[in-house]
This record gives C-alpha cells, sequence and structure tokens, in this order.
C-alpha cells in the first residue's frame, strides 16, 4: 500500500499565478510569467521581507485573477526555505484563512499540491491555495554566505531563484484537475557538497518516477513531460542515466525547471535554478498555461528536494533528499 498512488476525482486548479524577480524575468520564460519585480527588495527593508511581499502579491494575484477574496478561501497550504517558514507565514498573516505551514525545502511546492488535494477531497475544503517561494538573497544568506562575502561558486552549484508560484485548487469541475499523486521517501546518496545539490536530488527524482511507473502501470507514455523541480544540469543528467539503467527513457519529455528558468548561456547560473520558487513559478507560468491552451494533455511534476541545513553542512552530514510527484492533466 504504501507505494500506491493518491487518486483523486474531486480536485481541479482553477488557477495559477507566478511572481518571480528581476533575474528570472530576463531569462527565456519572461512572457509566462504573471508579474516580476526589479527591485530585489520588493520595497521592504531586508531580504526576508522581500520574500513574504512577493508571496503576499502573489497570493493576491492568484485571487484576483479567479475573481476570488480572502473568505472564499477555505485553507492556504505553504513554505519557504527560511527557518521556521517564516516568510510564508508573514505573507499569509492577515488573509485570516486557515494556515498549513510546509517544509520540504525544494519540493515544498509538491506537498502544497498533495495537500490541497486531500483537504479537498476528504471535504475539508471546498476551495484551497497552495504555494511556496524563494529568494535568492535570503537563501545564499542562510545556506551559504551573505552576499558581501563574494565567494565564488562551484560549476555545479545552483542560482536560488526569486520567485513565489500560487496555485487554487477547488472541487468544482474546472479544465484542469488533479489526477493522482505519489509521496517520495527518503533517498541518500551520501553526497556530502552542499554545492552540489542536483547530484544529491537525483537519486529521489528517479526512484519516485520508477515507483510511480510502477503504481501506474502503462500510464508513463501518456505523459506529454515529466518534470523535475531543480535538478539543474549536473542532478538531470544524473537522474536521466539512472532511470536508463532501469529501462526508462523519457527523452524529450522529460525536463527540469531550474534548466528551463535561465539562459545558461547569457546568464551566470552555473547548473541552474534551484529553491522552493523555481518549480513553483515554472510548472504553472509555462506548463499550466500550456495545459489551459490545449498544447498539452497531461504532465507529471516531480518536485525534489535537498533536505539539508547550515548546521548539518558544518558537521559534514550527508544530503538527504525527497521527491513527490503529482498528476496534473487537461479535461476536455
Amino acid at each position: 500500500m504504501r507505494d500506491a498512488l493518491l487518486e483523486f476525482s474531486k480536485t481541479f486548479l482553477k488557477a495559477e499565478c507566478s511572481t518571480v524577480g528581476k533575474k528570472e524575468y530576463e531569462g527565456p520564460l519572461s512572457d509566462y510569467f504573471d508579474s516580476w519585480e526589479k527591485d530585489e527588495y520588493f520595497g521592504c527593508r531586508s531580504f526576508d521581507e522581500a520574500e513574504s511581499e512577493m508571496s503576499r502579491r502573489n497570493i493576491n494575484f492568484l485571487l484576483s485573477k479567479a475573481r476570488y477574496s480572502y473568505g472564499d478561501i477555505d485553507v492556504i497550504c505553504g513554505g519557504d526555505l527560511l527557518n521556521q517558514c517564516v516568510a510564508t507565514s508573514f505573507a499569509a498573516s492577515g488573509t485570516g484563512i486557515p494556515y498549513f505551514g510546509l517544509y520540504g525545502a525544494c519540493s515544498t511546492i509538491a506537498e502544497a499540491f498533495i495537500c490541497s488535494a486531500l483537504f479537498i477531497e476528504t471535504g475539508g475544503a471546498h476551495n484551497a491555495v497552495g504555494f511556496a517561494s524563494s529568494h535568492f538573497c535570503s537563501a545564499e544568506r542562510q545556506y551559504r554566505f551573505p552576499l558581501e562575502y563574494g565567494s565564488t561558486r562551484t560549476p555545479t552549484a545552483q542560482n536560488t531563484v526569486t520567485g513565489s508560484g500560487a496555485y487554487l485548487f477547488t472541487s468544482d469541475r474546472c479544465g484542469v484537475r488533479v489526477k493522482n499523486a505519489l509521496i517520495g521517501r527518503i533517498i541518500d546518496k551520501e553526497i556530502t557538497d552542499a554545492n552540489n545539490m542536483g547530484a544529491a536530488m537525483a537519486g529521489a527524482a528517479a526512484d519516485t518516477v520508477l515507483r510511480y511507473r510502477a503504481a501506474s502501470k502503462d500510464e508513463m507514455d501518456s505523459f506529454d513531460y515529466i518534470i523535475t523541480g531543480d535538478l539543474g544540469r549536473e542532478g538531470h543528467e544524473i537522474a536521466a542515466e539512472l532511470l536508463r539503467r532501469q529501462g526508462f527513457t523519457a527523452g524529450s519529455r522529460f525536463v527540469d525547471c531550474g534548466m528551463l528558468i535561465y539562459d545558461a548561456e547569457k546568464q551566470d547560473v552555473h547548473s541552474g535554478g534551484s529553491g522552493a520558487g523555481c518549480m513553483s513559478s515554472v510548472l504553472g507560468a509555462y506548463f499550466i498555461s500550456r495545459m489551459r491552451r490545449g498544447e498539452i494533455k497531461r504532465i507529471l511534476a516531480v518536485g525534489t528536494g535537498a533536505l539539508l541545513n547550515p548546521n548539518s553542512v558544518l558537521q559534514k552530514k550527508t544530503i538527504p533528499a525527497v521527491a513527490h510527484a503529482v498528476c496534473f492533466e487537461r479535461e476536455d
């Protein structure tokens, strides 16, 4: 039973919204994001406050798109990368909406999808918002070095995405639905380099895809895309090789949000993008929007997360990882 899919029949995606920073807007997906901000402080006094303001704006944009108000939402599920999910809690503060704080590192948005769907399927909510965010400046200070330090990053390092993605789920039938999901398990490949999170997460991504394939039987060929959150170039290549060794090759259908959000040739991002704001902003802006236009039918979103913190890195601990899979499909 532990590898069985969570099947959903009542959960639909009403609307999605993405807000990003200047560097993300300057990348190849600029035409897809709902809004962007050139000021890395988002008009606030600190980077922590900036991240909260970014998510607060994005949630408001989401509800405006759907013509909903705070009073229409039964529960809000979200998280970020900062200690105790402080950016998320301040973003949700003042809304009056029951709040469910989550942490799965960069896989947090997939957790938000699953929790929101479970609330709706069990009758605990009619409308639920799932969201996640990250900010380059606040994440760098917490996990690596303050920006003023001017440290040099290794080629395998990734650029934390300044972005927030928010999604409105409902029990009202509409164009896109959540079909099923698979909860990930902890996979530890004994990677200790905090500047190579892609390699640390690759094993978890491959494990979840293979478990989903086993649970869903022959459904894998029906996906237009199998999308990982933020493996970057390094992790994506490793995950693809791990899948090939198990007899599964997705080819060009296997893509990564961290590789799509930046222009690797023109932007200095090393291995690509990362962070809780990476998949949360790219998935809705690029893939779900294309699904609504009828360009694609089904996608498997595999949120990936490296479960480290500054203390575990200093203590030379390995970096365990997790990946959760969620299937979205367009209703004809």
